[in-house]
C-alpha cells in the first residue's frame, strides 16, 4: 500500500512539474513601482504554486526593437508591464502581441478610454493599467474658485498676470502640440479621421478649418491675451508655478510629486471651452497596457498573472506606489478622495486616445513644427503653415 501511494505521490509530483509556468516579465519600472511589481508577482507565486515569474528590466528606449526582433526567435518575455498605447500598433502590426478578448471575459472594469486606446483594427491587445492627460492645475491661494467658463477664465489669468511684479496668470508649453491637442480637438481639429472605431489614414484633419481655427487662438494667447510670453516652455512654467508665482498651468500628473513637495494648496480643473469652439476641450489620453508576447509558451498562465496585475486592487496599490492614474472603474471610486486621481481622471474621461497606428509616427515631426510656427509672431500665416505641414505628413505616410 506504502509503494502504491508513493507511486501517485510521484506521479502527481511530476503532473504538477509539467504543468507549472516559468514566466518572465519585462518592465521599465524602477524604485517602489518596480518593488510593487514584484510584490504582486510573488502573490501570483503563492496562489499558483510550482508557477514562477522572472521581473526583467528592460530600458524603456530599447524595449520596442528588443522585443519585435526576439519575439519570433522565443527571447521575447511573456508579458511587458508597459507599453505606452501609441506604440501598440507597431507590435501588432508585427505580429508579435497577442490579441486578448478570449483570455478576458469581464471588461467592464477598465475605462472605456483605456479600452479604446489599447484597441487596435477592432482587437484588444492589451489590458489597461494607467491612464494619463494633461489638464490645469492651479495654486488655491491665486485662485481660489477655478473659473466656470472662458470669460472667466482669461479674467481670472489677466487679473493676477503682471510681469513687472513677477506673476502669471496662466501658461502652457506652446511648442508641445500634445499638451495643446484639447484646443485642436475643441475647434474641430483632429490627427485621423475616426470612422468607428478604425481609423483612415488619408482623412488626416490637422489642416481642416477648425486646427487653423486653434492655431490662431493658441497665437491669442501669447500676443492678443499676453498670458504666455516668449520662452515659456515646460521647465520655465514649473518653476514659476512652484515658486508660488504662476496661477494656472496646463500640464500632466508627471509633475504633480514636485508639487506636491512644496505644499502648494492645490487643484486640478479641466480646462474650460476656448471660445468659438465647436466642442468641449479634449486633451490627448495616454494609457499604460499590459501587453503579451503572441509567441508565449504559457498563455494561460501569463493571461491570468496579467489579470491579477490590472485588478482593482492591484491598480489601486500600484497607484500608491507611484502616484499612477487607474485605468479601473472600481479603483478611481476607491481613490475618490484623492485630488490627483479625482482631478486628472475628470481629464481623462473628457479626453481623446492618441493614435495608436504606426502612422502616427510621420505626424509629431511636421505637427510640432506647425505649431512653433504658428505661435513665433503675432497673426501668423496659419493655413500656410498647416497646409504644409499636411503635404509632409502625407509624404511620410506614404
Amino acid at each position: 500500500m506504502k509503494k502504491v501511494t508513493l507511486i501517485i505521490a510521484a506521479v502527481s509530483l511530476a503532473m504538477g512539474s509539467a504543468h507549472a509556468a516559468k514566466l518572465t516579465v519585462w518592465t521599465q519600472y524602477q524604485g517602489n513601482e518596480l518593488a510593487w511589481l514584484k510584490q504582486v508577482a510573488k502573490t501570483y507565486e503563492k496562489s499558483n504554486k510550482g508557477d514562477t515569474v522572472e521581473i526583467v528590466s528592460v530600458p524603456f528606449g530599447d524595449t520596442q526593437q528588443k522585443f519585435i526582433l526576439g519575439a519570433p526567435k522565443g527571447e521575447g518575455p511573456d508579458l511587458i508591464m508597459t507599453v505606452p498605447h501609441d506604440r501598440l500598433g507597431e507590435l501588432a502590426a508585427a505580429g508579435v502581441i497577442e490579441p486578448l478578448e478570449k483570455y478576458v471575459s469581464n471588461k467592464k472594469d477598465y475605462s472605456d478610454v483605456a479600452l479604446d486606446a489599447l484597441t487596435y483594427r477592432g482587437k484588444l491587445f492589451g489590458l489597461p493599467v494607467s491612464t494619463e492627460a494633461v489638464a490645469v492645475v492651479y495654486n488655491k491661494k491665486l485662485v481660489p474658485t477655478f473659473p466656470a467658463n472662458w470669460n472667466d477664465f482669461l479674467k481670472t489669468a489677466q487679473k493676477l498676470t503682471d510681469p513687472n511684479k513677477g506673476t502669471f496668470g496662466f501658461f502652457t508649453n506652446l511648442d508641445d502640440i500634445y499638451i495643446n491637442y484639447g484646443v485642436v480637438s475643441a475647434y474641430g481639429g483632429y490627427v485621423f479621421k475616426n470612422n468607428k472605431g478604425t481609423l483612415d489614414t488619408k482623412d488626416v484633419g490637422i489642416a481642416n478649418a477648425g486646427a487653423t481655427k486653434a492655431m490662431a487662438f493658441l497665437n491669442d494667447l501669447r500676443y492678443k491675451y499676453n498670458l504666455v510670453p516668449q520662452g515659456v516652455n515646460n521647465d520655465v512654467a514649473k518653476s514659476a508655478f512652484l515658486d508660488g508665482q504662476l496661477g494656472m498651468w496646463l500640464t500632466g500628473p508627471w509633475d504633480m510629486e514636485s508639487i506636491k513637495q512644496t505644499k502648494i494648496d492645490y487643484g486640478i480643473a479641466t480646462l474650460p471651452t476656448p471660445p468659438g469652439a465647436s466642442s468641449k476641450w479634449s486633451p490627448f489620453v495616454g494609457v499604460q497596457g499590459l501587453v503579451m508576447n503572441a509567441y508565449s509558451k504559457n498563455k494561460v498562465a501569463a493571461a491570468k498573472l496579467a489579470k491579477l496585475l490590472t485588478s482593482s486592487s492591484s491598480q489601486v496599490s500600484f497607484n500608491k506606489a507611484g502616484g499612477r492614474i487607474p485605468a479601473s472603474k472600481s479603483a478611481l471610486a476607491r481613490l475618490k478622495n484623492d485630488p490627483v486621481v479625482a482631478g486628472f481622471s475628470k481629464s481623462v474621461a473628457a479626453g481623446t486616445p492618441m493614435p495608436n497606428i504606426p502612422q502616427m509616427g510621420a505626424v509629431w515631426g511636421p505637427w510640432t513644427d506647425a505649431i512653433k510656427l504658428a505661435t513665433q509672431k503675432p497673426g501668423a500665416d496659419y493655413n500656410g503653415i498647416l497646409d504644409n505641414a499636411l503635404k509632409q505628413v502625407k509624404a511620410n505616410i506614404k
